[in-house]
């Protein structure tokens, strides 16, 4: 029975998940790669470790966090190539942009995996097996690389979820099914069970949440403290944590381009579309807009951002920073994005340039 007062929850919570990110975003860019052993990593003469690796490498026992010396002697054909954090932070924001045209609440782990809370979302009529189906399209689409993606009624769940048919795999949990799905579950899966607290569970006969479920949580939390209690709560599915998120400093749309656009006209004419969006995300936020920015990549990948102070959207306003972001690298730009600052108190709207960086 589950703890009176309590229940597996009603929330609509996804958990997506980057397949093999560093891997999936070196093979896209160099498409020689796919179908090889692939590791990212440090080098093997400065005892480097493997950071992450595509599932032909994991064929043969590669993992993350292995020395890629080790690997290399599992798999002499391994191909092992150093991160470029840089042009991964690059894609993980195009993910979050998409994230957050389903809902605000994301709580990102990790550049390659997020919580998302879609209980209260309107899009494709809320459905949270939906929401998840048209991510991880769009990520495809757009992006250029898979996601797996979990839905359940809370985070525990969705987490699990997300891993159920990886690669390139969706599984949704509904909460009248919990129950049943972890049942058969073995206990090391739960969150927060390592090594050495699986082989304490199996010295007891408990292997899978069944067997937890049908232990006394007096003995268990004699035998793990209040890590017992938690025990005796995830083979229930009971899961309370909210998706955790930050207050936002800016609301920003953004748009790397297939072909990069030639010249500062062919960047307005992206504005309109760019400008939408981002209404669309701000919405009816109560925070009030500080300044509006605009940033661009070059094709050199210099990157310019030059903002001004601003209560409000303004389309006038966005093309005035586009002329001037575009002045400084007067060369074909890959990517274009938009977006506000955000603060406590409106600011006052002034049209001269308050403050403009390079990267």
């Amino acid at each position: 029975m589950k703890p009176a007062g309590r229940s597996i929850g009603s929330r609509k919570i996804i958990h997506c998940d980057c397949d093999c990110f560093y891997a999936a975003v070196e093979m896209r860019d160099d498409p020689s790669l796919r179908g090889r052993p692939l590791a990212v990593g440090g080098s093997p003469e400065r005892r480097g470790v493997v950071a992450t690796c595509n599932y032909e490498a994991r064929a043969f026992g590669i993992s993350s966090a292995m020395p890629t010396a080790h690997a290399l002697r599992l798999c002499p054909q391994l191909i092992v190539v150093p991160p470029d954090m840089p042009r991964y932070r690059e894609v993980a924001a195009h993910i979050r942009e998409i994230f957050n045209d389903y809902t605000e609440r994301v709580e990102p782990l990790s550049l390659d995996e997020a919580y998302l809370d879609v209980t209260d979302s309107q899009v494709l009529h809320g459905s949270g097996t939906l929401i998840a189906e048209d991510i991880r399209r769009r990520v495809r689409e757009t992006v250029g690389i898979t996601i797996s993606a979990g839905v359940a009624p809370n985070k525990f769940l969705a987490k699990i979820a997300s891993d159920w048919r990886k690669p390139d795999g969706l599984f949704v949990i509904r909460p009248e099914e919990a129950e049943a799905f972890l049942s058969d579950l073995p206990v090391d899966r739960l969150h927060g069970v390592g090594a050495v607290t699986a082989r304490r569970l199996h010295a007891l006969d408990i292997h899978t949440c069944a067997d937890l479920r049908a232990a006394q949580p007096l003995m268990l939390v004699q035998r793990f403290g209040r890590f017992g209690k938690r025990l005796a709560e995830l083979a229930r599915g009971i899961d309370d944590r909210p998706v955790a998120v930050r207050r936002r400093k800016s609301i920003s749309v953004e748009e790397t381009f297939a072909r990069d656009l030639p010249d500062v006209e062919a960047c307005l004419q992206e504005l309109p579309q760019l400008e939408q969006r981002l209404r669309r995300r701000i919405g009816d936020s109560s925070v009030p807009i500080q300044k509006q920015f605009v940033k661009l990549k070059f094709n050199n990948f210099r990157q310019t951002t030059v903002e001004t102070l601003s209560g409000s959207v303004q389309s006038s306003l966005f093309s005035e920073l586009v002329i001037e972001a575009f002045a400084r690298g007067a060369r074909p730009v890959r990517l274009l994005g938009v977006g506000v600052r955000l603060g406590e108190t409106a600011a006052p709207q002034l049209s001269l340039f308050a403050s403009a960086t390079d990267s």
